[in-house]
């Protein structure tokens, strides 16, 4: 073989194999455990809660560290997704169960305001709706969406940590599993009998 071959092959391959390795060291970063105890270490997950910063439906700027010290469930959505609808009525009736303060659902719509807005009103969400765009995306991805698939749900202990993210729709059984260990048991309705 003609050494300027061997060379070109050779540095192609060793261009290859950085490349995979580089790729490779990303992607276990984001796998790497936290130091310390507990579900999200055991499952590879790191990360904290961003320091997000983006319009209601009104216009006003809400920031994440307004949810400081509560469990949070970040919900990436749109109103063209029907997996995204399916699963807001369980948010609704979970936001409505934990209303006590230890637990914030939060919407983040990647879509248009005006159909975020007829929608919000029609179903009656009853948790904060945000206006994400290419800087949601870009959030949802750093958190675990690398697909940037919807509906994409984080949630996150009251410290702020990571500790569970679930692209595709979710179900009740998930969300009992990964938040009654972080949520006080909900208050018990009075007795009625008498």
């Amino acid at each position: 073989m003609n050494p300027a071959k061997v060379l070109v092959v050779t540095v192609l391959a060793g261009t290859l194999s950085i490349g995979i390795a580089l790729f490779g060291q990303r992607w276990l970063d984001v796998q790497t455990p936290p130091p310390g105890p507990g579900k999200a270490a055991a499952r590879g997950l790191t990360g904290t809660l961003p320091d997000l910063r983006l319009p209601d439906l009104d216009g006003r700027e809400v920031a994440s560290n307004s949810w400081a010290g509560k469990v949070v469930v970040l919900n990436y959505w749109a109103t063209w997704c029907p997996p995204c609808l399916r699963e807001m009525p369980m948010l609704v009736e979970l936001q409505r169960t934990y209303d006590n303060g230890e637990l914030q659902v939060v919407g983040i719509a990647v879509d248009q305001a005006e159909p975020v807005r007829r929608f919000v009103e029609e179903h009656e969400i009853n948790y904060p709706v945000l206006l994400g765009g290419t800087e949601a995306i870009e959030t949802a991805r750093e958190l675990g969406n690398r697909t940037q698939g919807l509906p994409f749900t984080v949630i996150f202990d009251p410290l702020g940590r990571r500790i569970y993210s679930h692209t595709g729709e979710i179900d009740a059984a998930i969300l009992r599993e990964e938040l009654l260990p972080l949520l006080p048991a909900p208050a018990a309705a009075p007795d009625q009998r008498g």
